[in-house]
């Protein structure tokens, strides 16, 4: 098992170890790196991929939403915690989906990857789960909205012999890790042009072992460090 940290200006904020469960893969997350499992006081939500670790399952440790049922998996067992209120069990809601496209081609290429996300474009942010995980507050009639998250596709630059993304500086390191999640906003809302793409997660690697990520409104700390945790990992079928 392996363990990694999300770190922001020298304050830790998040923790994840890494688990071999049969042929699948799961990252349990924590608030505290020292302890890091499902039963810990800290649990806040883990991971969960499929045989080929190419699609994977975030499951947050409190509903999103009143009337929120848990997970009908095998480790959807509660556990108590002191961190969460009495009239809300501890637990593993599905809260998002992660799917990285195949390449029946098998030609060397950047990553494709869709992700499905329980946290509407709109709504109230409110900090009312967890301290150092804030959210957008999802009301039971808002369950069925999601957010659907595509990587921005990178362009190929010729002089560099390698696919490119504009990180804005933030990212200094070519990885095929490295990506941008964009939200396609109906401009019928919006009113205004460019919207169309509004990049809501970026990760990408700045040193040996080192990332970056960067994240905005609706996704939660939690949301955008699960997500970026799929990046790592061969997947064969992809690339």
């Amino acid at each position: 098992m392996s363990s990694v940290a999300f770190v922001d200006k020298g304050k830790f904020l998040l923790a994840a170890r890494r688990y071999r469960n049969g042929a699948h893969i799961e990252y349990i997350i924590s608030l505290d790196p020292d302890d890091i499992s499902q039963g810990s006081n800290a649990y806040v939500g883990k991971l969960s991929s499929d045989f080929l670790g190419t699609n994977f399952t975030i499951y947050d440790s409190k509903p999103p939403h009143s009337g929120a049922k848990l997970s009908s998996s095998r480790a959807s067992r509660r556990f108590a915690s002191k961190q969460i209120s009495p009239q809300v069990p501890a637990g593993n809601f599905e809260v998002g989906q992660i799917s990285y496209k195949f390449n029946l081609l098998k030609s060397r290429g950047p990553r494709r990857m869709v992700c499905s996300v329980k946290c509407p474009l709109s709504g109230e942010t409110v900090n009312d789960k967890h301290p150092d995980k804030s959210k957008m507050k999802i009301t039971e009639s808002a369950a069925s909205e999601c957010t659907i998250l595509k990587n921005k596709a990178p362009r190929w630059h010729e002089h560099l012999q390698c696919w490119c993304l504009n990180f804005h500086g933030r990212v200094t390191i070519a990885s095929v890790k490295n990506f941008q999640l964009a939200a396609t906003v109906d401009q019928s809302q919006t009113g205004r042009k460019g919207d169309e793409e509004t990049v809501l997660l970026q990760f990408g690697k700045v040193a040996e072992d080192t990332f970056t990520m960067d994240y905005r409104q609706p996704l939660s700390a939690f949301l955008a460090f699960a997500i970026c945790l799929t990046s790592f990992g061969t997947k064969l079928a992809c690339e």
